[in-house]
């Protein structure tokens, strides 16, 4: 998914659902968890905030929902609806 794509999907639910509605994600299709989202890294922030701690990432050129705390079990509808 590109950063235009899921701004446009965004977009559609602010449309439907509300500009105040709660972004989460849902992870593991097999036992799905929703988490909160605490923010956005770039590849390229990522590779350049070097602690000597970890690893870089294979692409700078690449923008990563971090998510946060786990809030309670997810649904594996959510990736049948997902388009």
């Amino acid at each position: 998914m590109t950063i235009n794509e899921l701004i446009e999907r965004l977009e559609d639910y602010r449309d439907e659902l509300g500009g105040d509605t709660e972004v989460r994600l849902m992870t593991q299709s097999n036992w799905p968890f929703e988490n909160e989202i605490i923010g956005l890294a770039s590849g390229e922030e990522i590779n350049e905030s070097d602690d000597g701690d970890d690893d870089d990432v294979d692409e700078d050129n690449a923008v990563f929902i971090v998510e946060g705390q786990q809030r309670c079990y997810g649904s594996k509808r959510a990736w049948e609806v997902a388009y």
